[in-house]
């Protein structure tokens, strides 16, 4: 069971998170992120070191310490369990202030990113202690690792975490961190932002757990973006496929990593909403039985990039060639469409833009197109369900259209549009495909 950063956000929400983890009979790892807020916070303090100005860095420290010393005292009621929070408090910012004495390096910064999820664990777990509700804490250095890629070991975690897990078999409840892990270098470092539902997945891969509960304040993957259209309702059922296709093209409910472990041994994952544990939220498993279009995400900060070559016609090894200088940079590719002159290739990274385009010049003219985003239509075999296609082109009529990605999966249908159109796509597609 994992818990994001507003299930744990409050007082009264950690124990609402109590309420949840106890009410079940299976043993379980519970798996919670930073308060909310605090992350952006340290990585505020981060910023403000490497920048050099320590007094900034100083100001963000006391405000972050100010917010935790307002908490524990609405969270715990017993004098003692107090006292310890405001020691595992002070022990934590007391790191923080030693910080501001040294040198900073990129270490020093995933060090500081930590303290987030290192706080919130052992604070709760000191709730745990106070109600008298027996559980193990389990530190996520212990047994969550990366390689020199910065890629999960599942193989490595597996082998620790059963080891640890074997030493409380009659363990029934368990505490750990995510989003933290040690890498090869056996330093502190992190699995990225949204971290943690890859944390939780990971571990659901490595124990083979029954299920694994992503705890969000939503109920479950909707159809469309809430935040943009009026009108969306969750979606049941998921398969795989389907879900890591709506998280890597914008659904923010759910980090894009954390789908591959829980696919890989056949986890089932729900999504549900710690603000309603009443509602159905969303199950993604193996195989749904459901075609057509479910859902539609949006991706942007997208960046077109279009080479023109009539030495293109009839080449072999010319898209290899292209694809070799995106390799070389190490910068995914979204989206890509040919014809026969020309090769369409989307980037949300542009970190080495200048150098690609550089290099990609050699092969004829290339075109740019930034402030592009990416429209993600996607369902249960969606490129051959009768219709559906009408339907979106229906829908987008009257909105311009730079790309079209279609057959390249059964799940997913994906149009690139400037990003001044994703609005109106997003609500004419709602209105359209889901007639509504």
């Amino acid at each position: 069971m994992k818990f994001g950063g507003t299930s744990v956000g409050r007082p009264e929400r950690m124990h609402q998170v109590k309420d949840l983890i106890t009410r079940g009979d299976e043993p379980t790892i519970v798996v919670l992120s930073a308060l909310s807020g605090t992350t952006n916070a340290l990585v505020g303090i981060s910023d403000a070191l490497a920048a050099g100005d320590k007094s900034l860095a100083k100001e963000r420290i006391d405000a972050l310490h100010a917010h935790y010393l307002e908490f524990y005292p609405a969270l715990l009621k017993k004098a003692p369990t107090q006292a310890k929070a405001e020691a595992i408090i002070r022990e934590h910012f007391e790191f923080l202030n030693i910080l501001l004495k040294i040198s900073f390096n990129e270490a020093i910064n995933r060090d500081i990113l930590a303290q987030g999820e290192l706080i919130s664990t052992k604070l709760f777990y000191t709730l745990l202690e106070e109600l008298e509700i027996p559980a193990v804490f389990l530190p996520a250095l212990d047994f969550m690792s990366i390689d020199e890629n910065s890629e999960p070991e599942l193989g490595k975690i597996s082998e620790k975490l059963t080891a640890i897990l074997s030493k409380y078999p009659d363990g029934r409840l368990f505490i750990t961190q995510g989003y933290i892990c040690k890498n090869h270098k056996n330093e502190v470092d992190n699995l990225k932002r949204g971290g943690s539902d890859y944390t939780a997945s990971l571990i659901a891969a490595a124990i083979k757990a029954s299920v694994c509960e992503i705890w969000t304040d939503i109920d479950g993957m909707h159809n469309n973006d809430p935040r943009i259209v009026d009108r969306t309702r969750p979606i049941a059922e998921l398969s795989f496929d389907e879900a890591a296709e709506l998280a890597y093209f914008g659904a923010k409910i759910l980090h894009p990593a954390s789908i591959w472990p829980a696919q890989l041994h056949k986890v089932p994952v729900r999504l549900l909403n710690t603000m309603d544990p009443s509602a159905q939220g969303t199950l993604i498993k193996e195989t749904v039985e459901s075609r057509g279009v479910k859902a539609i995400a949006a991706k942007d900060g997208i960046t077109a990039i279009k080479i023109k070559s009539s030495r293109m016609l009839l080449a072999y090894g010319f898209l290899r060639r292209i694809f070799e200088v995106f390799e070389k940079y190490k910068t995914p590719i979204d989206m890509i469409t040919t014809s026969e002159v020309a090769v369409s290739v989307t980037i949300d990274d542009l970190s080495h833009l200048e150098q690609i385009i550089a290099e990609l010049r050699a092969f004829g003219t290339v075109e740019v197109d930034r402030d592009q985003a990416i429209i993600c239509i996607v369902g249960n075999m969606v490129s051959e369900t009768k219709g559906a296609i009408k339907s979106v082109m229906d829908s987008l009529v009257d909105i311009p259209i730079r790309m079209v990605s279609y057959g390249g999966s059964r799940h997913n249908v994906s149009i690139l549009v400037d990003a001044q159109y994703k609005i109106p796509a997003l609500k004419s597609l709602n209105e359209g495909v889901f007639r509504w």
